[in-house]
């Protein structure tokens, strides 16, 4: 068997025992399809659930203030104003406000790379109706966003949008985020990024490299319940923007339960105007239990452990001649991409063998996570030196 030296940040062994027990038996590399949810979020969700078979034990100020704590913590994460959050249930949901709310005219443009995920693509292509058009740019020969590309598009002055993933679903590529961020500012495009597959497992400060909107579901890389989720709205474009759908929520007063049909027609002045109420409530509780963990941890020694984890397999990749089609360096991420001769036997080996993994675009995606064992990986090598 192939044997990997690495040393983890924290303390690797007592996570996985204590909040991954499951990573003794099973070789879980699959992040960027669905988080595993930590013990102590299983925990916090069971809690909840037994409350609300008793809803006399769920007080309002609970039960609101859980929400408060999510947008903290998710501000906390991405360094930003817990005022600039908007709860969600999905990446979708940040991606289509953005493409309906943003104040576009005839003849004005979207561009999304092409072979983005679709949740970032078909908000966009429905803004026909309103005389914009969308626009697709063909990517690198290696199958990545062809930044040069995308930011000499954003000279046109008709570009308005400029609608990108932080990290690609099937490659892993990340962003040079810093330089979109710029030229957005310099340029006056609106940068609306969706960044499920990289919140979680790369540092992102808002403060740094600002952006426009940016979306993200919690189900991936935040190891959170599904039906959770969240969107960033810069603070300075809150008041700009119009939701073509609002919750009774969305407008100021209603937080006074004892004056609901006042029916103030102004708008939040923050970014809980785009919050569709009722949100799942025992969702979001597992979501805080979650990032709480993400955070004790460090996003920066998830991503300098994920980092380690990759060479050894980069190594034996050279060395066996299989090709890497994930970008290493400074747009590489968390995700590492194989394209052996048969991808589709060497999926089916490595799952027979007890390996999860997935199949996108002809490769093979490997997405550990702050629980991923150097033997993990080990295992990973041991079955494709079999093929």
């Amino acid at each position: 068997m192939t044997t990997v030296a690495a040393s983890a940040p924290y303390d690797l062994e007592s996570l996985r025992t204590t909040e991954f027990p499951w990573t003794a038996e099973k070789t879980y590399l699959d992040a960027a399809s669905t988080g595993p949810l930590p013990e102590r979020t299983l925990r916090v969700l069971a809690d909840f659930n037994r409350r609300r078979s008793r809803p006399w034990d769920l007080h309002h100020e609970q039960m609101f203030g859980l929400f408060e704590r999510s947008r903290s913590l998710v501000a906390k994460l991405i360094n930003a104003d817990p005022t600039e959050i908007a709860l969600a249930t999905n990446t979708t949901y940040g991606i289509a406000v953005a493409a309906r709310a943003l104040p576009l005219e005839q003849g004005e443009v979207v561009v999304v790379s092409a072979r983005e995920f679709p949740a970032n693509v078909y908000p966009w292509m429905r803004l026909a109706d309103r005389g914009a058009r969308f626009e697709l740019v063909p990517v690198t020969e290696q199958g990545w966003p062809d930044e040069e590309k995308l930011l000499q598009r954003m000279e046109d002055p008709k570009v308005r949008v400029m609608a990108v993933s932080l990290t690609q679903f099937a490659s892993g590529y990340t962003i040079d985020l810093a330089r979109f961020s710029e030229t957005a500012r310099r340029t006056n495009t609106w940068l609306v990024v969706d960044a499920i597959q990289g919140v979680g497992q790369l540092p992102l400060d808002l403060q740094r490299t600002p952006v426009d909107i940016l979306s993200c579901g919690a189900q991936k890389w935040l190891l959170s319940p599904w039906g959770s989720g969240f969107m960033y709205v810069r603070k300075e474009l809150i008041g700009r923007l119009d939701p073509e759908m609002v919750s009774w929520m969305s407008f100021q007063g209603t937080d006074d339960f004892s004056r609901l049909t006042d029916y103030n027609p102004a708008l939040r002045d923050d970014a809980r105007r785009f919050e569709m109420v009722t949100l799942p409530f025992q969702d979001f509780a597992g979501m805080n239990s979650s990032v709480e963990l993400l955070l004790e941890l460090g996003i920066e020694k998830i991503a300098q452990h994920l980092r380690a984890l990759h060479q050894p397999v980069l190594e034996w990749a050279e060395r066996r001649g299989v090709r890497i089609t994930s970008p290493v360096g400074a747009h590489g991420s968390g995700i590492i991409c194989l394209a052996p001769k048969d991808p589709g036997a060497a999926h089916k080996a490595l799952r027979a063998a007890g390996v999860l993994c997935s199949l996108r675009e002809g490769s093979l995606r490997l997405a550990p996570h702050c629980y991923t064992a150097p033997s993990d990986f080990a295992r990973v090598m041991e079955v494709l030196e079999q093929q």
